[in-house]
């Protein structure tokens, strides 16, 4: 016999960063009282089991796993760290008919609800929105990212009608072209053309990224809500605009996920995790030896890349801070290249220094003896060090990391940014004033206060709670 609870269908978007936040998001709809199915990507999918076991994605009662291709032809099926293979609009217009399928298989079952709304990370709208349509159910759009970074999302349009980008040739790239301030984006005060998402800077009209974020943006006004990964204190100019700018959709800011997970009872779905790679808890035992506040957590995600150089020059300028280092570093991490240190500075730094290829991220940053974060400004990683009350060293790569640097250090005073070349001893200065400098105490004073308003909106009552809430009964619940 079927259930009669409304049927959720989540579907992330390809990189790792994605898939987290959007299963995070699944289990609190699932702990409302939703049915859910969760659709990976057949690589994504068959990468969790290869690492984590081939019982990882059982699910629960009422919390399925389902699958779609890649969406490449077979022959094109090894993904990679590149985001434009990740999400490249071809590959999404390709994922239309399997998911389409999906949905109609799931509606023809015996053994689960008729599909009531679905879930779509927003860099999959551009077909999850046309499935949507098609079987008559709300959408959600689920974005994974900050909603001030959704905004600079948005105005590529714009960027293109004031002739602003694609950019007229690379010597915009140096000439201070990108240090321009731009007064007309709603809810964004005093931002810099380099602090809008990466992907605009092209000389080329046909670039592929920066077309397939036009075309997703432009079609998600056909949604029925959308949901930030934020909270309301956090980006509330921003929210306000946002909300203006889809006068037909409720926008919700439901975050951070974390703080709301962890006021769900532990049941089976705990043991699903996020990570397609095995997490080194060992650190934890690492960090256990050390003092409060006295290591730097140094973590660049699951995709940004450094060149052998800067490696070099990252790992010189944390063993010439003294202080104690726990870094993860990639089997990928270096362009083309294993990414190893040179004997020199693993010797230098042996007593002080612990590395890894994987970490369980929240709970090394919530560790007491961590004070300070390296990171490539990535959203889950910044919101993360929020929510644990950890200043950051902003390294941002690409994409929407400027955007979430620039508010971490210019508007939220909880970070310092590193130039894009890296520097030794600039990395060790920064480090230095970062956990013992009188900037690095007003970041820390400033994150903790950042930290109670974030704890403040997900509590019940919260901003966040009360959000979430109102999307179950408002759409959730809701019947075409």
């Amino acid at each position: 016999m079927a259930s009669t609870k409304p049927h959720v269908v989540c579907i992330p978007g390809p990189p790792q960063s994605h898939v987290k936040g959007v299963l995070k998001f699944a289990k609190l709809l699932h702990h409302r009282g939703c049915y859910i199915t969760f659709v990976n990507t057949e690589f994504n999918h068959n990468f969790f089991l290869k690492s984590l076991g081939p019982d990882s994605l059982d699910g629960v009662t009422d919390f399925q796993f389902e699958t779609i291709p890649n969406g490449l032809p077979d022959s094109d099926a090894d993904d990679t760290q590149d985001i434009n293979y990740l999400l490249c609009e071809t590959r999404m217009k390709y994922c239309l008919a399997p998911f389409r399928d999906l949905l109609v298989k799931l509606n023809n079952s015996n053994t689960n609800p008729p599909v009531t709304c679905i879930v779509s990370d927003g860099f999959m709208s551009l077909f999850t929105i046309t499935a949507a349509e098609e079987i008559g159910a709300p959408i959600v759009v689920f974005n994974t990212i900050a909603a001030s970074s959704y905004m600079g999302f948005k105005q590529f349009r714009t960027l293109v009608q004031k002739g602003l980008a694609p950019l007229k040739d690379e010597s915009c790239l140096t000439n201070g072209f990108l240090d321009k301030v731009i007064d007309w984006i709603p809810g964004m005060k005093d931002i810099r053309l380099k602090d809008l998402p990466s992907f605009f800077r092209t000389t080329d009209p046909n670039d592929t990224m920066f077309n397939f974020i036009m075309e997703a943006t432009d079609k998600v006004h056909k949604a029925d809500a959308f949901v930030f990964l934020t909270f309301d204190a956090l980006e509330q100019d921003v929210l306000d605009a946002m909300s203006s700018m889809f006068d037909q959709s409720l926008v919700y800011a439901i975050g951070p996920l974390e703080l709301l997970l962890s006021q769900i009872p532990d049941g089976p779905l705990k043991q699903i995790g996020y990570s397609p790679w095995k997490e080194d808890i060992e650190c934890l035992e690492w960090l256990e030896n050390k003092a409060p506040n006295s290591v730097v957590f140094v973590n660049f995600g699951s995709i940004a890349v450094l060149t052998p150089k800067q490696l070099v020059e990252f790992g010189w300028g944390l063993a010439n801070s003294k202080f104690h280092f726990f870094w993860v570093i990639r089997p990928d991490l270096v362009i083309g290249e294993s990414a190893i240190l040179p004997p020199e500075l693993v010797a230098e730094t042996k007593e002080r220094g612990l590395i890894s290829s994987w970490c369980p991220q929240e709970q090394v940053l919530n560790h007491p003896s961590v004070g300070g974060f390296l990171t490539h400004c990535g959203w889950n990683s910044t919101i993360e060090s929020l929510t644990a009350g950890v200043p950051m060293l902003c390294w941002p790569f690409f994409a929407d990391q400027q955007t979430n640097c620039f508010y971490t250090c210019s508007k939220w005073g909880i970070g310092m940014e590193i130039s894009n070349d890296v520097n030794r001893d600039e990395v060790e200065k920064l480090v230095r004033e970062l956990m013992e400098g009188e900037d690095g105490e007003k970041m820390k004073t400033k994150i903790m206060e950042w930290k109670q308003l974030a704890e403040e909106a997900t509590a019940p009552d919260g901003s966040s709670f009360t959000n979430l809430d109102n999307l179950v009964n408002q759409i959730l619940l809701w019947k075409r």
